[in-house]
């Protein structure tokens, strides 16, 4: 029965889901406990309940809306794949650079589809060599050759993430209602619902939204556990479970760990006279928590134990052992080579194998809601102001900087969405600002509006091209992609939109210089391959292009944004007569159409 269910059947259901919450929540008002409160606080809470409903309403809408014509994006098949994999055989073999419990979840939705093919029988299963390699080729057979319902399949595997989104939103809450109190904690539920950046990531098949919850769900928990006086078992014990599922989520959140202890070390939590013990309270807290949560990261392993199998020949003698989750610590390995190495890094026109010292404060000004760039300044404005509440806001933004400051330092610059943890951090922050204003009631109302729709404007604005967002003082996302490629603005999202534009305009047949990892054939598009990445057809013939790059053959050429800019090129001479032109028209933000004549 479920293969007769579309999009818009889930479309429907989400609309639905909201308001039958509502008339639950109404009917729960009028016979439960709160006919007896007074009519005005009955009034408020039921004004914030319909607010809230009505914001779960819409941000279903937008995301199932969007991600039903997004095509499958760059990494998307290859988390896919790996959970679903590890879903149906417990194996993580292929859960190399991330751990299994995010794709699990975008896997546990395929088993409602029976007739799935799985090529256990392919080399890129049954033989683990290379190690950077195998998983690429495990999922173009499993997407794109076994099985013929990719639509379908892209589409339940990303249904998870939008409402692990929802569960970001509800720490938020929790996050801001514990340090500002409700009002503050309903703003960033809000805030973190509608972020641009939050919702483009939201939607999609990758570890990076779920990573940015779970380490955002640890910190809290981390917070509830350092301001108590006494051990508080309870929290403990939840704190090391927090830490192990973001550990479990992607590696990259190991990077909170001297963050944490950081953290513990400052002076935020105790009296002056008990600042010493204090601290070697918290230190102790966080390392036993470290330790429980190694165990939480192998039972998501489910239990691995087998021959090591480390990449690095720094570590390749101890391959002669076996221990346990070898695919976990073989992960490390890798991260850290690739680290070291780098990535082809795009930066303002520019390329570079080294990546960008400025990439990530480019990227932070440029992609950040602008209602947030202010914000910030005015919540760190008033914290200098008010020492009551310095604390709280160094917990926020110390852990934030830091974060902040690896991923400068780091050489792997391919994308804004390696700075999505430090945003709940911002927003939390930012959702005390109306507390600022607490004596006059107007005055948080006003504050709270302004920022809410500072948010959600500029997300309309763009719906349904998030991954493309960028503010108004970068020139607004038509001006994106001189700025910044790869998942920063086109990660190959826009070719189902390409497909119908040319239906609508009666193309048989395009000259094609795609960016991203779908098959152009399975939705049946015609055409002449053009230089791009990262397909074998495309990638190929850089050297060699099919036309005269001085003076282009006549015809009608569809060039995706990062391969206009050759992104991945140091040398910049294939398309360059392309770039000094305006295009016919633009497919989304990612995908421009030339008309040469």
């Amino acid at each position: 029965m479920f293969g007769t269910l579309n999009g818009r059947h889930f479309i429907c259901f989400a609309i639905q889901l909201p308001l039958t919450v509502l008339v639950h929540s109404l009917s729960l008002l009028r016979a439960g406990s709160y006919n007896r409160l007074p009519m005005a606080i009955l009034e408020k809470k039921l004004g914030r309940l319909g607010l809230v409903v009505l914001a779960v309403w819409l941000f279903f809408f937008l995301a199932l809306d969007s991600m039903v014509h997004d095509s499958p994006t760059m990494d998307e098949q290859n988390h896919l794949a790996r959970g679903a994999a590890f879903v149906k055989t417990a194996d993580p073999r292929l859960s190399l650079e991330h751990p299994p419990l995010i794709n699990s979840l975008s896997g546990l939705p395929l088993l409602l589809l029976p007739d799935l093919q799985y090529p256990f029988d392919h080399p890129s299963w049954t033989d683990l060599q290379p190690p950077d390699i195998y998983w690429y080729d495990f999922a173009d057979q499993f997407v794109w050759r076994m099985n013929h319902d990719v639509t379908r399949m892209i589409f339940l595997g990303r249904l998870p993430i939008v409402f692990l989104t929802l569960g970001l939103a509800l720490v938020g809450f929790h996050f801001a209602r514990e340090f500002w109190g409700r009002p503050s904690g309903i703003l960033a539920f809000i805030l973190l619902l509608f972020e641009p950046n939050v919702l483009a990531n939201g939607r999609l098949i990758t570890t990076d939204l779920g990573g940015t919850l779970f380490i955002t769900l640890a910190l809290l928990l981390m917070w509830r556990l350092w301001s108590t006086s006494d051990w508080a078992w309870k929290r403990w014990l939840a704190a090391g479970v927090g830490l192990g599922l973001a550990f479990g989520s992607k590696l990259s959140m190991l990077t909170f760990v001297p963050i944490l202890g950081c953290l513990a070390l400052l002076p935020i939590f105790d009296a002056k006279a008990q600042r010493r013990s204090g601290v070697f309270k918290r230190v102790t807290q966080l390392g036993t928590a470290g330790l429980l949560s190694i165990l939480v990261v192998w039972a998501l392993y489910g239990f691995e134990w087998g021959m090591f199998r480390f990449p690095s020949e720094t570590l390749a003698g101890l391959n002669q052992f076996s221990g346990p989750m070898p695919t976990f610590w073989a992960g490390l390995d890798q991260i850290v080579n690739v680290s070291r190495g780098g990535r082809a890094a795009f930066l303002l026109g520019e390329t570079s194998t080294d990546g960008f010292l400025l990439f990530f404060p480019v990227a932070f000004l440029v992609k950040t809601p602008l209602v947030l760039l202010v914000g910030l300044l005015g919540v760190m404005w008033w914290g200098w102001q008010r020492p009551s509440v310095r604390p709280k806001l160094l917990f926020l933004f110390v852990p934030a900087v830091l974060y902040f400051g690896v991923s400068v330092l780091s050489g792997i610059n391919i994308g804004y969405r390696h700075l999505l943890p430090i945003l709940p951090l911002i927003i939390v922050g930012v959702s005390g600002l109306p507390t600022a204003f607490a004596v006059r009631s107007n005055g948080r109302r006003l504050v709270s509006l302004g920022l809410a729709l500072g948010i959600l404007l500029p997300t309309l604005w763009i719906h349904p091209h998030y991954l493309s967002y960028f503010n108004l003082a970068a020139g607004g996302p038509a001006n994106g992609a001189s700025i910044l490629a790869d998942s920063s603005n086109d990660w190959g999202q826009d070719l189902l939109r390409l497909q119908d534009w040319l239906v609508e305009n009666d193309v048989v047949s395009i000259k094609l210089g795609w960016f991203g990892i779908a098959d152009p054939a399975y939705y049946g598009i015609a055409y002449e391959p053009l230089p791009g990445f990262p397909r074998a057809e495309f990638l190929s013939i850089w050297d060699t292009p099919p036309f005269n790059p001085a003076m282009p053959e006549p015809g009608l050429y569809a060039i995706s944004a990062s391969s206009l800019w050759e992104s991945h090129r140091s040398e910049k001479s294939v398309y360059a007569w392309f770039r000094q032109r305006e295009p016919e028209a633009r497919i989304g933000y990612s995908i421009y159409i030339f008309r040469v004549p």
